[in-house]
């Protein structure tokens, strides 16, 4: 077959769903690794992906064509792009072993970090624990740091990720005290944190433990920092961002009963759910 024949061959639409098959799942896995190695170039292979798919529509001529360009740009992306982002990861690395305080997300960009002494003394209005993120230990910590405290100044929601969190947070007693610490007790799910339940007042300021503050998220023009359960609950208490002085006096609570705070659900010790799985035939 001469070159010219070669280049113009158009493969039999069996080939050709085999290579768009093995294409996206190197991919994918590819992806995958970059992700893994904390190298954000997941973007490349997006593009990728769309060229194995003209390929399929256009032929091998166009098809050709473009997989060379888009392997080139794919080359040079991972040969210059890469000793940027990890010189600029090891500093940052280097810079976030130095820190001996709390970090925050500040509005309304969850990029735009800052530890809490620069942003001590906000205002805070409403306070949201739950999302996802958290896990039963964080609404255990909240729970310490507001045992015995009533008619907190802020508007406190608290939304556990799912109903078995609920559950052994309720027997456990910790329900309790959030909610006679004046909180909220949302339905265990989203809430807040994706704004579709329901939502902070109007032009508010808040802190919340989801993993994104962008404009309106959380409510209409609304100001929210992202940061820790302990955080939230601290500030919640004194209706702003409290001082460094002042977490690490009230951590020093949770951090005496760490052990029992941050225990995970461990399902095979807990009595409700192990009869359940008894009756469950193998």
């Amino acid at each position: 077959m001469q070159l010219r024949e070669a280049f113009l061959w158009q493969p039999h639409w069996i080939h050709k769903g085999a290579i768009l098959i093995a294409g996206a799942i190197l991919v994918t896995a590819i992806s995958d690794l970059h992700t893994a190695t904390g190298l954000a170039y997941e973007f490349h292979a997006f593009y990728i992906v769309p060229v194995l798919a003209f390929s399929w529509f256009l032929g091998a001529r166009y098809g050709y064509a473009l997989s060379i360009l888009a392997s080139v740009e794919w080359f040079l992306a991972d040969r210059i792009l890469p000793a940027e982002i990890v010189a600029e990861d090891v500093v940052q690395g280097r810079l976030l072993a130095e820190i001996t305080e709390p970090i925050l997300a500040c509005p309304n960009d969850p990029d735009d970090v800052k530890v809490l002494s620069e942003v001590a003394g906000a205002k805070i209005d409403e306070v949201f624990i739950g999302s996802c993120m958290t896990n039963i230990g964080h609404f255990r910590a909240a729970a310490k740091v507001l045992e015995g405290k009533s008619d907190i100044p802020t508007r406190l929601w608290i939304a556990p990720p799912t109903k078995m969190d609920a559950l052994i947070l309720t027997e456990e007693g910790y329900y309790g005290v959030l909610g006679k610490s004046g909180a909220r007790m949302e339905m265990p799910g989203c809430s807040l944190c994706m704004g579709n339940q329901a939502q902070i007042r109007k032009g508010s300021t808040a802190i919340s433990t989801s993993t994104r503050n962008f404009p309106n998220r959380l409510g209409i023009d609304t100001q929210v920092y992202l940061g820790s359960a302990e955080l939230a609950a601290m500030c919640a208490l004194a209706g702003r961002i409290v001082t460094v002085a002042e977490y690490m006096e009230q951590i020093k609570l949770v951090n005496a009963k760490a052990a029992e705070v941050y225990r995970y659900m461990n399902f095979d010790q807990i009595p409700a759910f192990v009869e359940v799985a008894d009756t469950v035939a193998a």
